[in-house]
């Protein structure tokens, strides 16, 4: 590219930036207090950005400026234009330094229990990086840019995504001993079935837990009174009385520590595990953000 067309390319990145500015602002007096220029330098700007078109973009009366339906059009694409520079400046700058936005999902009861506390942390280390962080049980489209990270459970699918392992969570059955004290200690898995077995809502229509007896796997059905979509909702439940309950170890940590829940039917315990990665576009051109904040979940979530 030769020096004229560099120039004119510049030329035309600034254009497009005062006059979104004078749309926003809606007057050439107020854009020019935002960009440190005149507004007769201003509206000459505007007059070369219409010249050079050939076509009237905005309406200018005494009292206001108004978009005509070019000019409608020319701004909608200045700010597109605007913010795909901003965005491959910041990728450009984010592979030496991790700053900029960082867009985190994670699952509700992980998140807030696992992944949250962690982010003082974080931030304390990269002041320079701004977390948004939503908590769903909802899967993002990370390939689409919903999310720059994702805490995910379980299997993942095959995709063009790249996974780090963060951590797995093994199961615990679970109950307060106000509850047990009331309706006894189950024994044997099969003492369950007279028992309130708090379940989630988002498993199979016929809710069982599994079961390892003398080498061999077994699923017991059981029935409750209260479904829910998280495990912290589950361990809230047992620790108030309510039941018994089947969650990922990381839900009623605190508890069982503090003995407001005791894990029941051990011996049984299958082993079964959820692996718990972090997702996210990778390649050569992975953000500084992104990547120190993947490094720093796999250190603290092990």
């Amino acid at each position: 590219m030769n020096a004229k067309k560099l120039s004119s390319g510049t030329d035309r990145a600034r254009a497009l930036a005062l006059f979104a500015a004078v749309v926003d602002q809606r007057s050439f007096s107020a854009a020019g207090r935002v960009l440190d220029m005149s507004p007769s330098a201003v509206a000459r700007a505007v007059d070369r950005i219409e010249a050079r078109l050939g076509v009237r973009l905005l309406l200018r009366s005494t009292r206001a400026l108004s978009l005509t339906a070019e000019g409608q059009s020319y701004l909608q694409a200045a700010r597109r234009i605007l913010a795909d520079l901003d965005d491959a400046e910041q990728l450009i700058a984010d592979q030496g330094a991790p700053r900029g936005r960082l867009r985190v999902s994670a699952a509700l009861s992980h998140g807030r229990l696992c992944v949250v506390p962690l982010l003082g942390r974080f931030v304390e280390l990269y002041p320079d990086i701004f977390v948004d962080i939503a908590l769903s049980d909802m899967l993002v489209d990370i390939a689409a840019g919903q999310a720059d990270v994702a805490v995910r459970f379980g299997p993942l699918p095959d995709s063009a995504l790249t996974a780090r392992k963060l951590g797995e969570t093994g199961r615990v059955i679970v109950a307060a001993p106000a509850y047990l004290a009331r309706h006894g200690v189950p024994e044997e898995p099969e003492d369950l079935l007279r028992h309130n077995c708090l379940n989630f809502n988002f498993r199979r229509a016929e809710p069982v837990w599994p079961f390892r007896r003398d080498g061999h796997d077994f699923n017991l059905s059981v029935r409750g009174s209260i479904e829910a979509n998280n495990g912290e909702t589950l361990a809230q439940l047992a620790t108030a009385g309510v039941g018994i309950a089947r969650v990922g170890a990381f839900s009623a940590a605190h508890e069982l520590a503090t003995g407001a829940l005791v894990p029941l039917l051990e011996s049984f315990n299958p082993g079964d595990v959820e692996q718990i990665h972090a997702v996210f576009v990778g390649g050569s051109n992975v953000p500084a953000r992104v990547r120190v904040f993947v490094d720093f979940l796999a250190h603290n979530l092990n």
